[in-house]
């Protein structure tokens, strides 16, 4: 859960149960008014991988690539792997060979469940 969801959360759990309902009918308005074209979008955005890409680049590519996938069901396990590629000086292409993996894998159970 990211900053801005946890500060909704928070602010809707301090409202009355009429304050709640009438934040919800306004959600619900705005979503219809602006729709999320992330949401929306079914279909992968295959974008080429470089010859030579940094891991940071190849996340930023994965993500155009994937949008309709959540950012923060990727973080846990792709930060994890940047780590290991900063921190313990892990092979820039290996690593991501393997945040490919976990992206195709996110894709495979959105598919799944939609």
């Amino acid at each position: 859960m990211n900053k801005n969801d946890k500060k909704l959360l928070k602010i809707y759990n301090q409202l009355t149960e009429s304050a709640q309902s009438s934040l919800m009918d306004y959600a619900d308005f705005l979503l219809d008014k602006y729709p999320n074209v992330q949401e929306a979008q079914t279909e992968p955005n295959f974008i080429p991988r470089p010859e030579k890409e940094s891991v940071i680049a190849a996340i930023k590519r994965l993500s155009a690539t994937y949008p309709m996938l959540k950012d923060s069901s990727l973080f846990n396990q792709t930060s994890t792997l940047m780590t290991q590629h900063i921190m313990q000086g892990r092979e820039a292409s290996i690593v991501i060979d393997e945040i490919e993996v976990i992206f195709q894998t996110q894709y495979a159970e959105y598919k799944n469940n939609t």
